[in-house]
Order: C-alpha cells, then structure tokens, then sequence
C-alpha cells in the first residue's frame, strides 16, 4: 500500500472541490430558506449573522425540526437497541442456535459504547444536514484508551468536505479541508514537524489543513496535509484504515450525480413563494395599520411634521381638505388562500404531515400498523439508501474497533454466516405486517381443522415468530449444538 503524497492529496482536493462548486449556491438558498443558523462553511461571517433578514415564514425551518428528530427516532432511536446480529444463511438451525448468545453478547457489547459515546448528539446533526442540502458527512474515529467509550463521533459540516464517487457508486473518497490553530495542529498531530511552521501572526492564527482518505486495494489510505499556500505544502500524518472513518451518506440522488438532493430541494420553489407571500402580507398590513396619506399644499399644514398619534390636532387652511386617507387599490385577502396551499405543499414534500405527532392521543392496532406501513411505503428508497451508506459502515466499524481492542469474538458480518438485522422503529414495521399475516394465516388453517392444522410446524412457527417480533434469543430454548461454527472465533462440543 502507497502511501499519499502531498501532490496526490492536494490535486484530488482541488478536483473535488471544483465538482462542488456547481452545487454551493443551491444549498446556500437551501440553508437560507430552511436552517438559517447553520455554520456550513459557505458563507462568510458568523454563525446566524444576518441570515434570517429577508426569512419571513418559518413553515420549512420547522419542517426541517420535525424530519430530522423523526428521522433519528425511526432509523437510530438513543439509548435503544435499533440492530441486531444473528446467524446467517449458510448456518443450519443447531449452528445459528449455538452462536445466538454470544452474537446477542457482542450486539449488547457494541450498543453500550454508542449509547455512552456521542452518536445521538452528532447523528442528529448530520441528518439535519441531510434533509437540508441532501448529502451529510458523519466522522468516526476511535476515542483514546481509558475514555467512556471506544467511539467518537463528530458531524462534519457539508461546506468543509469535497466527495468522489468511487465505481461501486458510494462516496468513497472524502476530501475535508478544516481551519486549525497552531495548538490545535499540535493536539491533532503530536508526531508532526512543526518547527517550520510560521508563528508571527501569534498563536491564534489558523493554518489550512486537508485531510483525505481514499480507497486502496486493501482498504483505506489516509493523509492529512499543511496547506501553507500555493504549491508550498506538507505531510502531517499518514495512515491506512480497514473501514473510511468518513462516512458519506445521501438522501436521494439522480443519475451521473456524485452529491444528493433533499427534499428541501424538492419544495425550494413553494419554500421561496411563501417567505414573499408572507412578506407582501406583512406590508398589507403596515399600510392597512398606517395607511396612506394625502394632502393639500396649503401653506399652513406642513405634512413633514405631522404625527399621527391620538390627539394629535392637525391645522388646516380654510376651505382645504387637510390631511385625507387615501383608499387602497385593493385588498390582499387571496394571499391567505395561496399561503395556505403552499403550507401544505412544503409540509407534506418535508414528510411533516406523515412522520409527524398525531392528532389523536390514542391510535388502534390497525391504526398503528396503517401508520408503518405508509410509512415504509414513502421512505422505502431512502431508507434503503441509508441502511447501505449510513447505517451499515456505522455498525461495521464499530465491530471491526472492538475487534481490534478484544472486546468481543472475530465475527466477520459478511451477511452468510454473521448477519446484521436492524431493530428500528422503521425496520420492524414490514416484520410486524409479515408476522400479522402469518399469524392470519395459522387462524385460517386452524379453522379448517385438524387435519389442515397437521401441516403446520408449531415449533418452527413460534421461532419465526419470535425472529418477527424480535424475541430476545435467551427467551427461546437452544437447541443442541453440533461440531464448530465457523466464522465466529468458537468451538461447540
């Protein structure tokens, strides 16, 4: 494995960020329109400075709130088992039987560092990024020995990375370019020479710093380089990864794209009209509460000192009309009809009118089960999108860190023999349509006799169901194990 040159790293960067370009002033409007307060790197000044000034409805800021905190509670829901492992396909029943308990020990094992690490304040982040601009970076990085947990996670803004899609269609190569102190750099890369580094601008001055990872034959290559201007630079760090410790994810894309569109995209157009209507209203209003005025050049009103204030007498010259009202040409009461309408749009492309609280406090069974399934329906694409670019790389470094460190068995999730089985709000919702549909099934035939009832196997049926409902497997009894399993470090026997 070769190792990344300064000149390699920098001509990537550049080639990426030039692919970028063509996407920066779309997610400005989107970041303008729906998340004002962002710090995306694409803007200059300070976080929330003079960004909500010509923001005057705020349907798709809330509607951003709501698809993001659902997002988090269908897909990665804080402080509750949302993944299981279990035995694959290749393993016969007796095999998957025997390594059930120690896969459900190392899935308990791998949920304990991320509800102790800072996965749900990051993630929640980067899915706002996500509903945003539609494209979202999550780091994962190995916390130092001795901290709480093994994981740390930070949500890279979108403005301070440059993605390529590499030939499997996910985004592979990551290019981040971060702003970094002199004390920082020495915190970040201990091991660096940093003695030539220039310091008469003090300490507080900030050194660009590009840091990439991209994909090798034998996993990932990583190099972070001083950018210190022009042609001028150097290597602080290399390194070689099993699995990228970015992770890229997208909410939906179109074809030869490399970046995703959101669907705060999707209702810019709505979004854009409403903030005007919403403005045109508000200037209906201050003439209808201060009107216009006409009047009469006099000599004796002088309409530069007249204050309209209760009380206020005004003088008039005889026989002169003195100040008059001046009717509106019109009246603006169409705008509630369109605003309306135009709510409505964004709320439902935003998903706030599906994933959103119910109005009523108690829901039936087959309510709830409607609900899932509609749900399943709108965010079949995009969940699967997520499982593959966002869900899957998380729990497979995750494993592959508590390998390294001994902390649970060699397990390879290579979906054959060690299988990955997501336990989300989401995911179990076609589980619980299948499992109602077997449980439809067994009432028909049990009604059909004993004869019909013959056929059914009750122990395997009360297996699958238990897999339907995700039973914990220490409630089911084992069977007998027999010989060794491979692909999971143990012996039986």
């Amino acid at each position: 494995m070769t190792a990344l040159t300064a000149e390699t790293v920098m001509r990537g960067f550049r080639q990426a960020r030039t692919r970028r370009k063509t996407w920066e002033p779309l997610w400005t409007q989107c970041f303008d329109f729906a998340l004002p307060q962002h710090d995306g790197a694409l803007s200059e000044g300070a976080p929330g400075q003079g960004r909500v000034d010509r923001l005057f409805d705020a349907t798709a800021a809330d509607a951003v709130d709501q698809l993001a905190a659902s997002l988090m509670a269908e897909l990665t829901p804080p402080w509750s088992r949302w993944f299981g492992l279990v035995g694959g396909v290749e393993l016969e029943e007796d095999e998957r039987s025997a390594v059930a308990e120690s896969l459900d020990k190392a899935a308990a094992v791998l949920q304990s560092h991320f509800d102790r690490s800072n996965l749900s304040l990051e993630i929640h982040q980067t899915y706002l990024d996500l509903v945003t601009v539609g494209t979202a970076t999550l780091l994962f990085e190995e916390a130092a020995p001795g901290e709480p947990s093994a994981f740390r996670f930070t949500a890279v803004p979108i403005g301070q990375v440059a993605l390529s899609e590499g030939l499997s269609g996910r985004l592979d190569s990551t290019y981040r370019n971060t702003e970094l102190t002199h004390e920082q750099l020495r915190a970040r890369f201990p091991d660096a020479r940093l003695s030539d580094l220039e310091t008469t601008r003090g300490e507080d001055a900030r050194h660009s710093v590009i840091e990439a990872v991209v994909p090798d034959d034998r996993g990932f290559r990583y190099a972070a380089v001083l950018a210190t201007g022009g042609d001028d630079c150097s290597v602080l760090s290399t390194g070689a990864f099993e699995r990228s410790p970015f992770i890229n994810f997208r909410w939906m894309k179109a074809p030869g794209e490399v970046y995703g569109r959101s669907p705060v995209m999707k209702s810019l157009p709505d979004i854009k009209t409403a903030n005007k209507v919403v403005e045109l209203v508000l200037k209906n209003a201050t003439i209808a509460v201060a009107g216009i005025w006409q009047a009469d050049d006099d000599g004796v009103l002088n309409p530069a000192t007249v204050k309209l204030t209760p009380g206020t007498i005004i003088p008039k010259a005889v026989g002169s009309k003195g100040l008059t009202a001046l009717e509106a040409p019109g009246r603006f009461d169409v705008s509630q009809l369109v605003l309306q309408d135009l709510r409505a749009r964004i709320r439902h492309a935003m998903l706030a009118d599906r994933l959103g609280q119910v109005d009523s406090p108690k829901m039936t069974a087959t309510e709830v089960l409607e609900r899932s399934s509609e749900i399943s329906k709108i965010l079949g694409a995009t969940y699967g999108r997520l499982q593959s670019e966002l869900l899957n790389p998380i729990i497979e470094r995750g494993v592959a860190i508590l390998r390294r460190r001994g902390e649970i068995n060699d397990i390879v999730l290579d979906g054959r023999r060690i299988e990955l089985q997501y336990r989300s709000p989401l995911a179990r919702s076609q589980q619980r349509q299948d499992a109602q549909d077997a449980l439809l099934w067994l009432e028909t035939v049990r009604a059909m006799g004993p004869e019909a009832l013959s056929v059914v196997d009750a122990p395997k049926a009360a297996r699958w169901l238990a897999q339907a409902f995700n039973v914990p497997d220490v409630l089911l009894k084992q069977v007998e194990p027999v010989g060794s399993i491979p692909g999971t470090g143990e012996a039986n026997g």
